[in-house]
């Protein structure tokens, strides 16, 4: 055990190594959490920060992007969802602004990652299963993001677990791969990476921090959340894990009638994510988050964060070594 634990120390570097980073973390790209400070804290953590573009106009993201680089000369990245509806405009934006990192996530791989590389930028693909991963691959992505249905926001329809999901799809692909679902402690790094992930991504920890852009009530909901508060809904839609409260409880009475999903649609309506997450809207807004949630018991600077992760996977990894 403890041989193959000393090992982990190459597969870090495949990480590290990708995006000129310190330790094998990426904060996630989350709407309405995501924007400049919390990418530039992450950056300057040491890990890798990611703004989300799924929340914003092109000219807002341009403005992040800016203040970006302007707080931090470390490395940083944008999360792109593909269904975005001003795809060409935010990758030429991306382009024009020199960011040479983009996850892109919730679309083809193939679409766009030709045209990124092409331009020098290393292109990240999150995925839910080994079929996408394997996808992503032949696509000519740098790495894959293989995500867990624990985590939180839009999620993969089958529901697998990170625990499952990481082997099966260390065994079919070569490239780098990341762990996302469920990671907000050292301990869960150690064991995605015992499983075959090179690194982990980390969404929900950073959405309980200082320098998240979530709202103060959104981010109290998070840290009181517990075992059970969470669930993953809207299937006919776009699978979506979010904290129960008044609007997922509209959701499961429409369930009781055979909706349809116009009906499903009409409900959600516009905006329900920025009012929950951003504006605080607790009873009537989406309130996206991970089951890990329940294991998030304060709000706390980024620094602060990475430190306490990276020192307890320390210790974990002392702890193994001893079996």
């Amino acid at each position: 055990m403890g041989l193959f634990l000393n090992r982990q120390n190459d597969m870090n570097n495949r990480i590290t190594e990708l995006f000129d980073i310190k330790y094998p973390i990426i904060q996630a790209g989350m709407i309405w959490n995501s924007g400049w400070r919390l990418a530039s804290a992450a950056s300057n953590s040491g890990i890798l920060g990611l703004i989300g573009a799924g929340s914003m106009y092109p000219n807002v993201l341009r403005e992040h992007i800016q203040k970006c680089k302007k707080a931090t000369h470390k490395p940083f990245g944008v999360n792109v969802p593909m269904l975005y509806p001003n795809i060409e405009e935010i990758m030429d934006i991306i382009v024009e602004e020199g960011v040479k990192i983009v996850f892109t996530s919730a679309g083809n791989p193939k679409t766009w990652t030709h045209w990124l590389k092409e331009k020098g930028i290393t292109v990240v693909h999150v995925v839910s299963s080994v079929k996408f991963a394997l996808k992503a691959q032949e696509a000519g992505v740098d790495a894959v993001v293989a995500e867990g249905f624990e985590a939180g926001g839009h999620n993969g329809r089958d529901e697998t677990t990170t625990l499952t999901l990481i082997p099966m799809v260390k065994e079919q692909v070569h490239i780098p791969l990341i762990a996302a679902g469920g990671i907000a402690t050292g301990k869960a790094m150690l064991a995605t990476m015992i499983l075959g992930a090179d690194g982990v991504q980390v969404g929900s920890r950073f959405v309980a921090s200082i320098e998240s852009s979530a709202h103060e009530a959104f981010k109290k909901v998070v840290v009181d959340a517990k075992e059970g508060d969470t669930q993953l809904t809207l299937k006919e839609l776009a699978p979506v894990r979010l904290i129960k409260n008044k609007f997922y409880n509209d959701i499961q009475a429409l369930y009781k009638t055979g909706p349809t999903v116009e009906a499903l649609r009409d409900l959600l309506g516009r905006a329900r994510a920025k009012k929950g997450m951003f504006e605080g809207q607790l009873e009537e807004g989406e309130l996206e988050i991970g089951q890990i949630a329940g294991l998030i018991h304060d709000v706390k600077p980024v620094s602060k964060i990475v430190e306490d992760m990276m020192r307890e996977f320390e210790d974990a990894k002392k702890e193994a070594s001893g079996f």
